[in-house]
Parts: structure tokens; C-alpha cells; sequence
């Protein structure tokens, strides 16, 4: 029997067909272990082929792995790394880029969850003082724990103004895809040609089982990860049954069908939800998030319908997820059961 689809997260989603094809496939006879293998090699080509021939990949397990990981390798204990308060290297992954890096976070609140030269700039005031740890990446989220999305532009803003003041720029790309689809750009112009140094590559939001990348994009920076990565845990003995699953989704485009119609589910489901008079949109859809008030009395008994989380308790604003399987028909459900919980 099926899971019924909901709109908790794009993490409680299933894998897509062409994705469980490529597993199958991968799964015939032995081959070397730890990424010496002809599907990681076939996949490290798939990411040169997105991102450049310049950059160093490495797979690892999930998204905390891939975030931790990735700046441990460009930090040292004394640095700090500033983020958006939203971040999910903030909120979400229980201290361990602090333990794992040894480094400091420095949260800014926002209005959108995106950061921006301004907001940072006043962190940097004291630099080179032995009593203050010395901020040396900043983290953005891509798209962001909002639901928003930073421009090309913007992000080559924050890379400019990290690298003339002895910085790095790291992205959490958890749904990179997402907001690649959003603005219409390739995934080398938000990243490579943007000045990103290090990305976070998400695939378990976008149609995988597991498995995300790290992908440098300056070498230099890559030559100890894979002793980072080995120490982190983050090391895949079967490492072809994440590559062959970036293989598929970065194939024929369809990290990005995926990506656009997850977008597109939420902008059906942000339009018909606007026609609720008690229900409000708080928030820009631009990725696959609606974030609305509802009325908290009805919210337990829509809950047992279509499971979503809230977002803010206070406020009773939830948040609803769409993924690369949600249907117009699970949208126009979800929106039936709300419009009749709420009246």
C-alpha cells in the first residue's frame, strides 16, 4: 500500500523512476569500493559537465554531511562562519558544523532569509583582533529556508565582497535546483561563474534516495577533503549507488523537470489558496514553499488529513512543501480540505 503524498517536506517524497532505474542498474556484480568505480567516475563527469571541469566532487551520505564537511575543509577554530538566522547550518543540524568545524556561528535575523554585503560588513569590524574569532565564510542557503532565492547577481555580489575582504562564499544547495528552475540560469551561473567556492549539492530533495555532493571549485581547496570526509563519516563504501543516482538526475535535465514542477505545484497551490478569505499567503513563493496563516484552531484537524509542520507557533503560520511527485490533484485536495476546515 502507498503513502498518501503530503506537504511536510520534499524529504518525505520517493524516489523518481529514472532514479530507481539507475540504482537497479548499478546494483549488478561487484565492483571497487569507495568511489573507484566506472558509475562515480560517470557521475564526476556529469558535474564537470554542469559546473565546469574545474571543480573537485565528492559524494557523501546527506545534507548535514555534505554542510559540515564542506566547511570544515575551508575553516580552522578560530574562524567563525556567518549565516542567516533561518539557515538550516543554524537551526537544523544540532550544533554539528560547530562541533565538526570547531568554528563559531554568526546568525543575522532577516526579513527574507537572504544575507546581504551590508548585513555582514559590521562583523568584520574586528578583524585581526586576538579576543573576537575572525569570520571567514559566509553561509547562504539557495534556495533559503523561506522559500526565497538569491539572484545570480546577488550571490556574486556576497562573493565579491567575501573575497576582497579574505573570505569564502559557501551554499548550502539543499534545492539549488529549485531556484536555478525559478530564475531560469544554469547551475554554473549560480555557482561557478557567480564565485561560489565551495557548494553543498542537494539530490535527496529532488528525486533521490540519498546522497549529496561537495563540490569545490577551486581544486587547491579539495586536496585534503577526502580525509575530512573520511573523518566526518561522510565516506560511502558503495559510493556507485549515490553516483549512479547523480547520474540520472543530472542527465537529460532531470534535476531540473523535477525542480520546475515541484516550483510549479507551489505557485497552483500559493494561487488557490489566495482564494480563501481567511487564509494568507505571508511569504514570496519563488521555490517549492508556500508559507500561510491558518486559523490555529483548524489546524490539528487539517493535519489529519494532509500532514504539514507549523512553521511559527505564535503566529499559526505553516508551512506547506511540494515535491517532484505532487500532483495538481493532491494540490486541489489539500486546498479542498483547508477551504472546508476553515470556512
Amino acid at each position: 500500500m502507498s503513502a498518501k503524498r503530503g506537504f511536510a517536506s520534499d524529504n518525505n517524497a520517493g524516489v523518481h523512476t529514472r532514479v530507481m532505474e539507475a540504482l537497479l542498474s548499478a546494483n549488478g556484480g561487484h565492483v571497487l569500493a569507495y568511489g573507484d568505480d566506472e558509475f562515480t567516475e560517470a557521475a564526476e563527469a556529469r558535474f564537470r559537465e554542469q559546473f565546469g571541469e574545474g571543480i573537485e566532487v565528492f559524494f557523501v551520505f546527506g545534507g548535514t554531511g555534505a554542510n559540515v564537511t564542506g566547511l570544515a575543509a575551508i575553516t580552522r577554530p578560530h574562524e567563525a562562519i556567518v549565516c542567516a538566522e533561518t539557515a538550516h547550518i543554524n537551526v537544523d543540524e544540532c550544533g554539528a558544523p560547530e562541533r565538526f568545524a570547531g568554528c563559531k556561528l554568526l546568525a543575522l535575523a532577516t526579513t527574507d532569509g537572504k544575507l546581504t554585503p551590508a548585513e555582514v560588513e559590521p562583523l568584520l569590524a574586528r578583524a585581526g583582533d586576538q579576543h573576537h574569532v575572525q569570520p571567514r565564510v559566509v553561509s547562504i542557503s539557495q534556495a533559503t529556508e523561506l522559500g526565497t532565492v538569491y539572484t545570480d547577481a546577488e550571490i556574486k555580489a556576497l562573493a565579491d565582497f567575501a573575497r576582497t575582504r579574505g573570505m569564502l562564499l559557501h551554499v548550502d544547495g539543499a534545492r539549488i535546483a529549485n531556484a536555478a528552475a525559478h530564475l531560469g540560469v544554469s547551475l554554473r551561473e549560480l555557482t561557478t561563474e557567480a564565485g561560489v567556492d565551495v557548494l553543498s549539492f542537494g539530490g535527496t530533495k529532488n528525486g533521490m534516495m540519498y546522497g549529496e555532493a561537495v563540490v569545490f571549485f577551486d581544486a587547491g581547496r579539495a586536496r585534503d577533503f577526502k580525509f575530512t570526509r573520511k573523518q566526518g563519516a561522510q565516506l560511502p563504501s558503495k559510493m556507485r549507488f549515490i553516483a549512479a543516482q547523480f547520474d540520472a538526475l543530472l542527465a537529460e535535465d532531470l534535476w531540473l523537470q523535477n525542480a520546475a514542477h515541484a516550483n510549479r505545484m507551489a505557485r497552483l497551490l500559493a494561487s488557490e489558496l489566495e482564494r480563501i478569505p481567511r487564509v494568507k499567503i505571508t511569504r514570496r513563493v519563488e521555490a517549492n514553499a508556500v508559507f500561510a496563516l491558518i486559523p490555529r484552531e483548524q489546524v490539528a484537524s487539517i493535519q489529519k488529513r494532509f500532514f504539514f509542520y507549523v512553521w511559527n507557533e505564535e503566529t499559526s503560520e505553516v508551512r506547506l512543501m511540494c515535491s517532484f511527485d505532487t500532483t495538481e490533484g493532491d494540490v486541489l485536495e489539500l486546498v479542498s480540505v483547508i477551504k472546508e476546515s476553515v470556512g
